[in-house]
């Protein structure tokens, strides 16, 4: 825990700025309605609205979603402390509620909820809970390299020989969990070897969407992202992917990385019991079977839920094993900062 929350101070001045690919935050935000349970939301709208909707069908309890971005929403909830009028915290990417954690802002997630999520999205801490996943993917051009020459590992790209040949969005919080597998799997030197070839050799974009496009139009020739984007644009209009194909570098290298969206429940909420009750239903197979219904491509967690038909399985991608609890954002910002990325 100390090794997480030495560099908040630099987490909580920086990562403000940060951009996350699902939420939105206005400058002005709505009352809150004390009498409703209250979610913190860095997940997608579209899939949280499916969850709400759903949870106060079954259970007759209201709820209220303040919707932000993974980094700044995390950051908010440890200003706020004992004081935060949140009851529960949804995030697409698991460093920003593990930031809540070191904090000692959750409280312990029921056995019950707990045992619902396959045991690999899960933390071992059991003070949150995962709620759906997405894949690193490698997204290329096929008219610009062929599938025999991309590289062996993500870590490859740090070479020069790929100057110039793919492109990444590091601001964003879905890039910085990447490196966070990569920090945990592999550790320090070699994640400073890779920021500074992501220094040298990548071309920047603001987003997962901006960097596939750019992949799409022959920009540059690949791209790090997730997968869900993809396949998003592949069930719709295809605008922004038809030129292009997924990779996927598996053998548990660490571009094959799944990052957990985590779930948890403040310690500071007076509706703890309707919370615990929120977590249990998105994890138990009526959550997770709006998740894999709702359109949202991203990986459901819960045993013996299947995901989107068009994805291919959790088991297949052969992610490395990484325990969520571990990875450790602001360590990562610290890094990325110093390289002179952010």
């Amino acid at each position: 825990m100390i090794r997480r929350l030495a560099p908040v101070a630099l987490a909580l001045a920086g990562a403000l700025t940060l951009a996350a690919c699902g939420g939105s935050s206005d400058s002005a935000e709505p009352e809150l309605d004390p009498t409703k349970l209250t979610i913190y939301s860095a997940q997608h709208k579209n899939l949280v609205d499916a969850w709400v909707k759903g949870f106060e069908t079954d259970t007759g309890i209201k709820v209220q979603v303040r919707q932000g971005k993974d980094a700044s929403m995390g950051n908010q909830l440890v200003a706020e402390g004992a004081k935060t009028p949140a009851d529960v915290f949804l995030t697409e990417n698991s460093p920003a509620i593990t930031v809540v954690q070191d904090a000692g802002l959750l409280a312990k997630v029921d056995q019950s909820t707990l045992d619902q999520v396959q045991e690999a999205y899960r933390p071992s801490s059991g003070e949150w809970v995962g709620i759906a996943a997405r894949s690193t993917v490698l997204i290329y051009n096929p008219s610009k390299i062929s599938e025999a020459d991309l590289p062996k590992s993500m870590l490859d790209l740090a070479d020069p020989k790929w100057k110039g040949q793919w492109g990444g969005a590091p601001a964003g919080a879905d890039f910085q969990a990447i490196v966070s597998g990569m920090l945990e799997a592999k550790g320090e030197d070699a994640t400073k070897t890779w920021l500074k070839g992501l220094k040298d050799n990548a071309k920047i974009y603001q987003n997962n969407i901006a960097t596939m496009k750019a992949v799409n139009a022959g920009e540059v020739p690949m791209g790090i992202m997730y997968h869900y984007y993809w396949y998003r644009d592949q069930a719709l209009t295809k605008e922004g992917s038809k030129n292009t194909k997924l990779h996927y570098f598996k053998g548990e290298d660490v571009g094959a990385f799944v990052s957990v969206s985590g779930g948890g429940v403040l310690k500071a909420s007076d509706r703890a019991a309707d919370a615990q009750k929120f977590l249990g239903w998105i994890t138990g197979p009526k959550g997770q079977e709006a998740l894999a219904t709702s359109k949202s491509m991203e990986y459901a967690v819960g045993q013996g839920v299947a995901s989107d038909p068009a994805l291919p399985t959790l088991e297949s991608l052969q992610a490395p094993k990484i325990d969520p609890f571990a990875l450790d954002g602001p360590k990562v910002i610290e890094l990325m900062t110093g390289a002179g990325i952010l």
